[in-house]
């Protein structure tokens, strides 16, 4: 019996040390020193010089999610899978922008004519060789996984039209407030979503018109693009007469530039 207990505490000590930090402390901790919010919080810029003087570090946590398995990640619960997969994104991201930074415009610099960076293989994820747009793609947005249209507020691609990346992990217990708060944030930066009175019209992210279904199919009670701005008129108008118009819809869309520029802290 002696022998027994022995052995059951080994195994539960060896797997209270390998048990995966939900916390993401690491990553946040690397968050929290490199990335700067602008525009009242509604933006941010990557000290991506900081992130390569603490490459050991982001690979230590680049590391402890690849060790992850399938078997676990399924025990998961919903929440921690998804906040795993977006901070796996953004985090390998990093590492994708620091392979050739400083001598790089944007994330397209590392593309070519045959294949894009977010198909490019590089990293490990539950136990398969991945790419960018497999996690985002194949495993976020894949069809009854999560249904989350906010994830389009939250993983980064390096590029100053993005949703800004966060100065913190996402973690499961704060899923959804982050989720909302990412979303609100990024409606609310006039770079790349405003309203414009006089012409009766949304100037909105191209994040729209390319996942435009997203937003359409129910998912949190996301139905229409309509119905989308109209739960953010708060965010997206400056007025109360603006946000009452957004409420009310039928407003003349129009979807802006992206901005491809790197979102790199400005020196």
């Amino acid at each position: 019996m002696k022998k027994l207990l022995a052995i059951l505490t080994l195994m539960l000590m060896s797997s209270a040390v390998f048990a995966f930090d939900h916390r993401h402390t690491d990553w946040e901790a690397l968050l929290k020193r490199h990335v700067v919010l602008i525009t009242q919080g509604n933006a941010s810029q990557v000290d991506y010089a900081g992130f390569k003087t603490d490459q050991t570090a982001l690979q230590q946590y680049l590391d402890a999610l690849s060790a992850v398995s399938e078997a676990d990640y399924r025990r998961w619960s919903k929440p921690q899978q998804l906040a795993f997969l977006i901070n796996a994104y953004n985090a390998f991201t990093i590492e994708l922008i620091l392979t050739r930074y400083p001598d790089l415009k944007s994330i397209k610099d590392l593309g070519s004519i045959l294949q894009s960076p977010w198909k490019k293989t590089f990293f490990t994820l539950l136990g398969q060789e991945r790419s960018l747009d497999e996690v985002e793609h194949g495993m976020i947005r894949a069809p009854g996984v999560f249904n989350e249209p906010r994830i389009h507020a939250a993983v980064n691609c390096a590029s100053i039209g993005c949703p800004m990346l966060r100065n913190e992990a996402f973690v499961a217990d704060r899923l959804d407030q982050q989720l909302e708060d990412s979303m609100r944030r990024f409606l609310a930066d006039r770079s790349r979503n405003r309203f414009d009175a006089a012409r009766n019209t949304l100037s909105v992210s191209k994040i729209f018109d390319w996942y435009q279904g997203d937003f359409e199919k129910g998912y949190q009670g996301f139905t229409s693009l309509d119905a989308t701005f109209a739960r953010y008129a708060d965010a997206l108008g400056d007025t109360p007469q603006a946000q009452a118009a957004i409420r009310q819809g039928g407003l003349k869309i129009q979807y802006l530039d992206y901005d491809w520029a790197l979102n790199a802290k400005r020196r």
